[in-house]
């Protein structure tokens, strides 16, 4: 544990046990059972098969982060949604779980622990629960890179977070926490980013935003690229609201929410 330490290995697998092995006089064969004794007096945290984590039980060894864990869980990967809103002072509200972004064809590991934890759709390691959110591979884009403590973490920027809650609102509290989440945003909002952005996903996102941003007071000459996007149908607002609202023909959307922030939609 002391050679991991100091090699710096706070997350490692199997493999990079394997090569550390000998160093300290462990054969191959005793390495597993090494591993198991280890994870049962604490001093390390089993995150997956083949992926363990160093325990803050080891003195001078800084506790993992759990936004580090999320890094290692899943590859390439992002923190985001209501985690990432929280990260960038978007919202006041705590998620109770870490919200992960990664492409759909990554692999991600399944639920495990106890169904009356909550993590039927999530994954457990030590008390904490990990919702992973997959979309397409070209989807996967709008992200930085941040320092929490020791370790570098990928986290979805603002304007990337905002149209994460515009598409999927119920990874980020829900959609009224999203719409106040630009209010928050104000002027620092890129608007070009956010609308370069949202041009590369899907039609929905774009005219939700389009929507969002004229009632923000953004003018109408800055949001041609976004008005001019072809649509088929109207598009709830809110994507998972109840139905009935106002139709927005300039938009295509159906207002599906009262707005929080008191502004009336033109139909």
């Amino acid at each position: 544990m002391r050679r991991i330490a100091a090699e710096g290995d706070r997350i490692f697998t199997m493999d990079r046990a394997r090569e550390l092995a000998p160093a300290v006089g462990l054969s191959d064969a005793y390495l597993r059972q090494a591993l198991h004794h280890l994870t049962r007096s604490g001093w390390l945290v089993r995150l997956r098969k083949g992926l363990y984590a160093v325990s803050s039980a080891i003195p001078g060894v800084a506790p993992v982060h759990e936004f580090e864990i999320a890094m290692a869980l899943a590859r390439p990967s992002a923190i985001s949604h209501w985690s990432a809103m929280q990260y960038h002072g978007l919202t006041q509200q705590i998620p109770r779980r870490v919200f992960v972004l990664t492409p759909v064809d990554v692999p991600v590991p399944r639920f495990r622990g106890h169904r009356d934890a909550g993590a039927a759709d999530g994954f457990s390691v030590a008390g904490t629960i990990y919702q992973f959110v997959q979309t397409k591979r070209e989807w996967f884009f709008g992200t930085e890179q941040v320092w929490i403590g020791e370790a570098r973490i990928a986290i979805t920027d603002p304007e990337r977070t905002l149209l994460d809650g515009l598409s999927r609102p119920q990874y980020c509290s829900d959609f009224s926490e999203s719409l106040h989440a630009f209010d928050v945003r104000g002027g620092r909002l890129d608007l070009s980013r956010i609308i370069d952005y949202a041009l590369r996903l899907d039609v929905a996102t774009a005219k939700r935003l389009g929507w969002v941003l004229e009632e923000s007071g953004v003018p109408a000459n800055k949001l041609g690229a976004l008005a001019d996007l072809p649509i088929v149908g109207y598009r709830n607002l809110d994507p998972g609201g109840p139905r009935g609202g106002p139709y927005n023909r300039r938009w295509m959307i159906r207002v599906n929410v009262v707005d929080p922030r008191g502004h009336q939609s033109g139909c």
